[in-house]
């Protein structure tokens, strides 16, 4: 009975994210001190920033998947950089003409430059020196 209700909910919140956040006040023998924390929790799937940070550290998303074991079209944004194991060297977020979002992520390698173009958060092509686009 419970798996059918929260597949309901699920399907009903859809696209939705929580924001939570609060402060306290501590004190000690140094005075009264004053601490706050945030986290947030999203029904997507989480997304680059352009910083190449990731989006939402926790994805409630029913279709959240397994780290993929490679580089691969159709991975996320965030895939990809888990997959790298590093921040890329730069990251541009822009809109195409239909509303889609479009992400270039890029990598500065030994070999040259890597460019791993998104289209609504999956990879779509890649370009490397000396390969071309893949």
């Amino acid at each position: 009975m419970r798996l059918p209700v929260l597949f309901a909910c699920a399907v009903a919140l859809g696209g939705c994210s929580v924001d939570i956040g609060g402060f306290s006040f501590t004190q000690d023998s140094s005075g009264t001190r004053t601490s706050s924390a945030s986290a947030r929790a999203s029904t997507q799937e989480a997304m680059l920033t352009a910083d190449g940070g990731c989006e939402a550290d926790v994805s409630l998303d029913p279709s959240t998947r397994p780290l993929p074991k490679e580089i691969a079209l159709g991975v996320t944004e965030c895939e990809l950089v888990k997959l790298k194991g590093a921040r890329p060297t730069d990251v541009l977020i822009g809109e195409s003409g239909k509303g889609q979002r479009e992400v270039q992520v890029l990598y500065s390698e030994p070999g040259g430059r890597e460019i791993y173009m998104f289209t609504d958060n999956r990879l779509s092509r890649i370009v490397k020196p000396g390969q071309g686009e893949g």
